[in-house]
């Protein structure tokens, strides 16, 4: 069994990044969209994995700014994903699980992508229980894409800073 908190673990994980700095931009890209994409993002916790990478980067095992840009660039291929997800499924999706078991989770969706428009892209990129909802509500209430493009860039852009930023004060625990 792996102790994911050696000294031994992390000294392995530096080892590979330092041999394989593409695949772990990689690894930054398909987490970050992973925890943007719709049900999956319930799942995946985005602040741990971002402030894990943050410790990476104030440790110097990582640079920062490709490592923001992957983390940028998944945010953005999440919340896209979702999106198409929520305008090409917008009249059957409530009839598919994890929806039809647990229908107010679109319910509140909307009741905030109403109550917000397009901030809600913004502020719902803050908010974990929402984050992977709202960009498919954004699909299936018709969002201009041109707006919701917009709203996505600039909400990744300020995510990933904030996201990786408690990462930095790890690094002088772990390392």
């Amino acid at each position: 069994m792996i102790d994911l908190f050696s000294a031994e673990t992390y000294e392995g994980i530096k080892t590979w990044i330092i041999a394989n700095p593409t695949w772990a931009g990689l690894c930054v890209f398909v987490i970050a969209a992973c925890e943007s994409i719709v049900v999956i993002g319930l799942f995946i916790p985005g602040i741990v994995a971002m402030s894990f990478f943050g410790a990476l980067v104030e440790a110097g095992v990582m640079a920062i700014v490709p490592t923001l840009l992957w983390a940028i660039a998944g945010a953005i291929v999440g919340d896209g994903v979702s999106y198409l997800i929520g305008y090409r499924f917008k009249h059957h999706l409530p009839y598919y699980w994890p929806f039809s078991k647990f229908p107010h989770w679109l319910a509140t969706g909307k009741k905030f992508f109403i109550n917000h428009g397009a901030k809600s892209i913004i502020i719902g990129r803050f908010v974990g229980p929402v984050r992977p909802i709202i960009p498919v509500v954004a699909g299936m209430m018709s969002m201009r894409p041109r707006i919701f493009v917009f709203a996505n860039v600039l909400s990744a852009i300020l995510w990933a800073p904030v996201y990786m930023l408690p990462g930095f004060g790890l690094s002088l625990i772990l390392w």
